[in-house]
């Protein structure tokens, strides 16, 4: 197989959304340091919404793994989700995300009551070799189509890197 045609994990992003609460923030800073053992991102409004939601609010807290940290908490959080995904979860590029609904579905992890019930979000991003091209502030600096990730490929590598089941239904827990 071409090396510069093998699919990566790029990044594993966790996002807990808070709306404006203060107390929930603080809750999800805490539970982001308790299963990945780093500090979060608080994250911020852009510009005012539409529903009157101001500039700078804080609405979420969210952290990035890469490497071997993030293959490894990702292995943890499909155990969450007992190793299944729909293929709607897959977007155009090949990335792909799913939410847990409680932390304490994580393997290894205990309800606490400092942190109540919190669920979280969990966004992993592929990429090939080369991809930094596209980061390039040069126009001419494009990837091409067939270097991009079809989600039928990015499904296929998820089977078998990560013993992933993509199937349509996917069982509720409770």
């Amino acid at each position: 197989m071409n090396t510069m045609r093998e699919i990566r994990i790029e990044k594993v992003t966790i996002n807990v959304g808070t709306k404006e609460d203060a107390d929930v923030l603080n809750r999800a800073v805490f539970m982001i340091k308790k299963i990945t053992g780093k500090d979060g991102v608080i994250t911020t409004t852009h510009k005012r919404t539409t529903f009157g939601g101001a500039k700078n609010r804080k609405i979420g807290c969210k952290i990035t793994l890469r490497g071997d940290e993030a293959k490894e908490f990702l292995l943890n959080a499909l155990k969450a989700v007992d190793n299944r995904i729909k293929p709607t979860q897959f977007d155009r590029t090949g990335n792909f995300a799913f939410g847990v609904k409680e932390y304490i579905n994580m393997p290894g992890m205990k309800y606490d009551p400092d942190i109540g019930i919190l669920g979280f979000d969990v966004i992993v991003t592929l990429k090939r070799p080369g991809f930094r091209v596209k980061k390039r502030k040069l126009k001419a600096a494009k990837v091409g189509k067939k270097h991009l990730i079809p989600p039928e490929e990015s499904i296929e590598w998820a089977k078998k890197e990560l013993n992933i089941n993509v199937t349509e239904e996917v069982e509720e827990k409770w």
